[in-house]
């Protein structure tokens, strides 16, 4: 095989461009004013998005990051608690944006893979003692990044949600890449189900620029009183946007056609993890329950080598860590370019 001619960019599912039909969704957006709720693209998406898990009201932002750092600021109060996985996007990615944009302190819990239980959240709930931070929010991310693309358990997923609510706490999801946990649950198409699900969050974050696509875009669903809260938030970190109907587009189309298909993504995740562990710096990988790949290297290989190694011979890919590299797979990538990748790493 002659590997120059192999290019296949596995670094994130973020890399992706809108398809020709997904423009032409946007070249055809009549948009408005979203500051005055004027945008009917905007409106819908929202609208599109809080139906379908049961939730009153949803509020369109440019990221993933400013949905979830606007749940913690109106979950929480300056100098109060947010309990979550040491692996979360929310603590580990996304700025020290809890300390800085709501004065918020963290308790990390050490989980499965991003995952925890509800005896982990009942045991690091703070005692109503002046001394200590006053517990107000657990956050789960469902996939867990980190973790690999681990998905939860939907029986202790809420359990979780009940005993946070029980002892009085705010549910937040950070679903940046919900749509591959739901389609792996096999139920995305599952209305019932889908309702059942979001009855656990008081909040939840919905990325729209990762598996589906899109070239940007996040809804923060929840109550009308949380989203009225939520879009005061959103003016104070400067994410009003005015005729963003033409991204909002994007949302609608993704909704519509980019679900089912992420099936295709799981299934060439695994495939690309079965390949990896025939390289010879490859140990091991995490278990593959979505598009995200992490591949354990043997000791003493350094991931930033190995994975410039693999980018000089088409391979574009992501260092984890110092013994992990991450491939992602998203809906740009092409079977062609799977099987050149699998027959790269299966005869090194």
């Amino acid at each position: 095989m002659t590997t120059s001619k192999l290019t296949i960019d596995l670094r994130s599912d973020t890399v992706t461009r809108p398809s020709v039909e997904m423009r032409g969704r946007m070249h055809k957006a009549v948009t408005g004013d979203d500051v005055f709720a004027e945008d009917p693209e905007i409106n819908e998406l929202q609208n599109k998005c809080a139906e379908m898990f049961g939730m009153e009201d949803g509020l369109f932002c440019p990221s993933g990051t400013m949905t979830n750092q606007i749940a913690i600021a109106v979950h929480t109060s300056p100098g109060e608690e947010v309990i979550c996985d040491k692996l979360s996007h929310i603590y580990n990615y996304e700025g020290g944006g809890i300390a800085r944009l709501s004065g918020a302190s963290v308790r990390l819990l050490n989980g499965d893979l991003g995952r925890f239980s509800a005896t982990d959240v009942r045991s690091n709930v703070n005692p109503l003692d002046s001394h200590y931070a006053k517990t107000s929010l657990v956050s789960l991310e469902d996939t867990c990044n980190k973790g690999g693309g681990s998905i939860w358990d939907l029986s202790e997923l809420n359990e979780v949600s009940r005993v946070s609510r029980e002892l009085g706490l705010a549910t937040h999801l950070d679903g940046a890449r919900l749509w591959n946990a739901l389609v792996a649950r096999g139920i995305h198409n599952d209305a019932e189900a889908l309702h059942a699900y979001g009855a656990n969050f008081d909040s939840m974050s919905l990325c729209l620029s990762k598996g589906l696509g899109c070239p940007v875009g996040s809804v923060l669903v929840g109550s009308k009183s949380f989203i009225a809260q939520a879009h005061r938030a959103r003016k104070v970190f400067g994410g009003g946007m005015r005729q963003a109907g033409i991204v909002a587009a994007a949302g609608l189309y993704a909704l519509e056609n980019n679900i089912d298909r992420l099936e295709i993504d799981h299934s060439r995740a695994k495939r690309l993890g079965a390949a990896a562990l025939h390289h010879p710096s490859v140990i091991s990988h995490a278990p593959i329950d979505t598009n995200i790949v992490i591949l354990k290297l043997k000791k003493g290989v350094d991931s930033d080598a190995l994975s410039s190694e693999w980018g000089r011979n088409g391979i574009e890919c992501f260092q984890f860590g110092p013994s992990s590299i991450r491939f992602v797979t998203h809906l740009d990538n092409t079977d062609d370019q799977v099987d050149g990748a699998c027959h790269y790493l299966s005869n090194i």
